[in-house]
């Protein structure tokens, strides 16, 4: 049976109330659509627009991080981390990576760290917003592997975190890299139950060309899932950026 109640005409009284909870209403959708950043497009060396989603400081110019993410994973992976990492008062910046699966030609997947080089370039472009000198890259699984690769040649990324690494990933070897990428710090972070990226951490940490810290998790899981279910690892990943970006 239909009430007539809803066809009576409301007192001020109600009017303003319904005021107020439209008003708050407003306040709760705000919060969301600020803290979801906004998308950005930069050029790529061969030419290719690419598109990541841009998390800024608020007070800057600012650090800024690269944030990679693993295979068949997309950039909204990062979305949680680079809220923090920009409430921590340094820019991230989430990219995808050139496709969800593994390409066909072994040699295109060796390319795909080229993604990195256009992000920290567009990044030191952006002066008033970004510190140049202050850019890192944090990268799961294979993003941890193209983080690496990118880093060691690109002596404009400063600080790495490289969460649930492997060693050999489809041919993408990182051993070698890591001592390229020299004096400049790492960090390491892995589940122990993964026993891959444990044993390629293990590994790793034994590189003696910089600085290399480890941290270790509990939680059963792997790369950017890891990190969505480990609090604590991103609390430290946001803090090795706070300190190896100098972040005042």
């Amino acid at each position: 049976m239909c009430s007539r109640t809803g066809s009576r005409r409301p007192s001020g009284l109600r009017i303003r109330a319904l005021g107020i909870v439209v008003a708050a209403l407003l306040v709760v959708a705000e919060g969301p659509l600020g803290a979801a950043g906004r998308v950005v497009t930069f050029p790529a060396a061969d030419g290719r627009v690419l598109t990541g989603l841009m998390m800024d400081a608020r007070d800057r110019p600012a650090p800024a991080v690269v944030l990679v993410p693993m295979l068949g994973r997309t950039r909204d992976d990062w979305q949680a981390v680079a809220q923090r990492l920009a409430e921590a008062n340094i820019s991230a910046l989430a990219i995808d990576l050139p496709a969800l699966g593994l390409p066909d030609d072994p040699a295109e997947l060796m390319r795909w760290h080229e993604g990195i080089h256009a992000a920290v370039a567009f990044l030191a472009g952006r002066p008033t917003d970004v510190r140049p000198a202050a850019i890192g890259v944090a990268g799961a699984s294979l993003g941890a592997s193209l983080a690496v690769t990118a880093a060691a040649v690109d002596p404009g990324i400063r600080s790495i975190a490289l969460v649930s690494p492997s060693l050999d990933y489809r041919g993408v070897r990182i051993d070698l890299p890591l001592a390229q990428y020299g004096p400049r710090p790492a960090l390491l972070l892995a589940s122990v139950h993964d026993p891959y990226a444990a044993r390629s951490v293990r590994t790793l940490a034994r590189d003696g060309s910089g600085p290399r810290e480890v941290r270790w998790s509990t939680v059963p899981a792997h790369g950017s899932l890891l990190l969505a279910r480990d609090g604590e690892l991103v609390r430290a990943l946001v803090e090795w950026f706070q300190r190896t970006l100098g972040v005042s």
